[in-house]
């Protein structure tokens, strides 16, 4: 056993310096960066300078959507970080990270309509060819999701989900509600939506 340590560290140590390189060379989508920030964080860039990796956010969080990037494939960068995995658990909009942050890395918003209106972490679209409802199967658990319904999410016929891109802030609640397999929701975070040209005003 010790002598596997030895040798597993062994080879840490002399893997890890050629392969950290590499992965900060590789093309942003072969990361598998899709990840959502906490709300009120700062825009990309200047959210990964002032984050110091404190935790406190992840501490405070009584959903528990709240986690730590540990993972090299994520990038360098994201090392130490917080993130939200929408399809494992969304954000309630609590907005108590942003009251504990000590660098400002999250603007401070308060648990009401005007703060969640403030917080953009996304925009969710809808994949109309695996929807249950746009195939008219009555469904509409992402609009019971969506803490903003008439305003960032509408239902139409059979409760087709129609997404307001002006008011959703990309809690991906409604990816988490999803009972589709694989979802037909999904959140794209509001720094792959500048990098990509996604768009993200008007309706999906």
């Amino acid at each position: 056993m010790q002598r596997k340590k030895f040798l597993s560290g062994l080879f840490a140590g002399m893997i890890l310096p050629w392969v950290i390189p590499l992965i900060e060379k590789l093309p942003e989508s072969s990361r598998l960066r899709r990840f959502l920030r906490p709300p009120g964080a700062l825009d990309e860039k200047a959210f990964i300078n002032a984050c110091i990796g404190c935790a406190q956010c992840v501490s405070v969080c009584p959903n528990k959507c709240l986690t730590m990037y540990t993972e090299l494939g994520s990038g360098l960068e994201n090392l130490g970080t917080p993130r939200i995995s929408a399809r494992a658990k969304g954000c309630t909009l609590c907005m108590a990270c942003t009251q504990v942050c000590p660098t400002d890395a999250l603007k401070k918003l308060e648990p009401t309509e005007e703060g969640m209106l403030a917080v953009d972490m996304g925009k969710a679209f809808v994949a109309k060819d695996i929807c249950y409802s746009y195939a008219g199967r009555t469904c509409g658990v992402c609009y019971r999701a969506c803490p903003l319904p008439g305003k960032a999410m509408k239902v139409g016929l059979y409760e087709v989900p129609i997404v307001n891109h002006d008011y959703c802030v990309g809690c991906g609640l409604c990816e988490q509600a999803c009972v589709h397999m694989p979802q037909a929701i999904r959140v794209i975070p509001t720094n792959e939506l500048a990098n990509n040209n996604w768009g993200s005003s008007g309706e999906s």
